[in-house]
């Protein structure tokens, strides 16, 4: 049975609302050649179409709807140097070495995320690297961060983190509701879309071919390389690179890579345009925030609306409840919003693995893969784009814990949405008891 692909839903989000416009790429039709064939024009492939060109190797981009269609133009626009397996925690089980190699790592991707900005004059994507706050719901979970902040300094030599009481939080957020918390320096917020875009615009004008409509149906291997194949046509390259991550199952040629993967669905709302005086009281930093609390929530202010967004959204469409628990989630936090409209509503997968961080790495000699990102990928993403290059060229960089030879698929797969939901579940009941 043949796809629809034109009837992939469309996306009713802010970034969609306010993007530059979009450019159109050629379905590809025919037979094309290349050195590298990359299946997904999200972060991931452009960047690493982006490293291949300027290395003098011909890559090919093919993308099964639009390029920011998925998870690229659908996320927060948080940019963080971090992963969701704490630094600590990466200390405690594989070594101080280890550590401070996934911490160079984590801060090479906020870095890449700036250097792509500026290489490529993406005016629209307004970077910015404020810092991010994270702010404690309960005195419990404020000296865990102040802990956790401390062992960063000492450990890390992170010296800029910052330790906020109440009244600083109250200042930085416009809330009463939080006790303290810890702010974070070097990371940002972004306009996701106009980021992706200008990346596939920057890497078209660099003479890589980007096809977009054009799904990957069948990946073969041939004597000499590898050949994806879509409904109109194929690409012969000597290796292919699969940049896919939550939506590899779009199609039956990279749909075995779910089995390594927790697909969660993330959401988000955004208000309408908030009053002046209204705007100036809340968020005036211009940061980034997020709350303490296990189904962690965010939070930011772009173009005078607040965006809030969590995890907790299930199944495979948009949600209404978990529209209407966000909103009761931000009223919660901001009671000068229960009057004000919500404007939009949109959704995406963050791709969770069984250990908490990204992995990258060849699959074969002639396929390469990067995906798993934790919720962390818009810079994430954008480094291992390098890293994929690299790997193409020959190259073995350390990419420490990411070594896809860790990678682990998911026990008792058919039962995964299940088990999210009932952990889920305990996890907001902790939330809501103050646990």
């Amino acid at each position: 049975m043949t796809r629809d692909w034109s009837a992939l839903p469309s996306v009713n989000s802010l970034w969609e609302a306010t993007a530059e416009p979009a450019r159109d790429f050629p379905v590809l039709s025919g037979e094309q050649q290349a050195d590298v064939v990359i299946i997904g024009a999200g972060y991931t492939g452009l960047s690493a179409a982006h490293h291949l060109a300027k290395s003098g190797l011909a890559p090919i981009v093919l993308e099964a709807n639009r390029p920011g269609w998925g998870a690229s133009g659908r996320n927060g626009g948080v940019i963080t140097a971090k992963f969701r397996l704490s630094f600590r925690e990466v200390d405690a089980a594989h070594g101080r070495a280890m550590a401070k190699r996934m911490y160079e790592i984590a801060h090479e991707s906020t870095d890449m995320v700036e250097e792509l900005v500026s290489e490529y004059g993406i005016a629209g994507a307004h970077l910015v690297r404020t810092g991010q706050v994270k702010a404690a719901h309960n005195e419990t979970t404020l000296r865990a961060a102040i802990d956790e902040a401390n062992w960063m300094t000492r450990e890390m030599g992170s010296a800029e983190v910052r330790i906020l009481d109440k009244d600083g939080v109250r200042e930085e957020t416009g809330s009463d509701i939080f006790v303290g918390g810890v702010l974070n320096p070097g990371s940002g917020g972004i306009h996701p879309l106009n980021y992706l875009r200008g990346l596939a615009k920057g890497v078209a004008g660099r003479g890589v071919p980007i096809f977009q409509e054009s799904p990957v149906v069948k990946l073969r291997r041939e004597k000499d390389g590898i050949v994806a194949e879509t409904p109109q046509g194929a690409v012969r390259a000597r290796q292919a690179i699969i940049a896919t991550n939550s939506y590899s199952d779009l199609t039956s040629a990279t749909a075995h890579l779910q089995r390594t993967l927790i697909p969660f669905r993330s959401a988000m709302v955004a208000t309408e345009q908030l009053p002046r005086n209204l705007a100036g009281k809340l968020m005036p930093s211009g940061r980034t925030y997020t709350e303490t609390k296990r189904m962690m929530r965010w939070f930011r202010m772009v173009d005078n609306r607040v965006i809030f967004g969590g995890r907790g959204a299930f199944g495979k469409e948009d949600s209404q409840a978990a529209f209407d628990a966000l909103r009761k989630a931000m009223v919660g936090i901001f009671p000068d919003l229960a009057d004000i409209p919500l404007a939009y509503q949109w959704s995406g997968l963050v791709a969770m693995t069984l250990d908490s961080v990204p992995h990258i790495g060849r699959l074969d000699d002639r396929t390469l893969v990067s995906l798993g990102y934790n919720g962390a990928g818009v810079a994430m993403s954008s480094l291992m784009g390098r890293y994929l290059a690299a790997f193409a060229r020959g190259e073995t960089p350390d990419v420490g814990l990411l070594d896809i030879a860790r990678m682990k698929t998911i026990p008792f797969y058919p039962l995964r949405e299940p088990a999210v939901r009932m952990v889920a579940g305990w996890y907001q009941f902790l939330d809501a008891i103050g646990q």
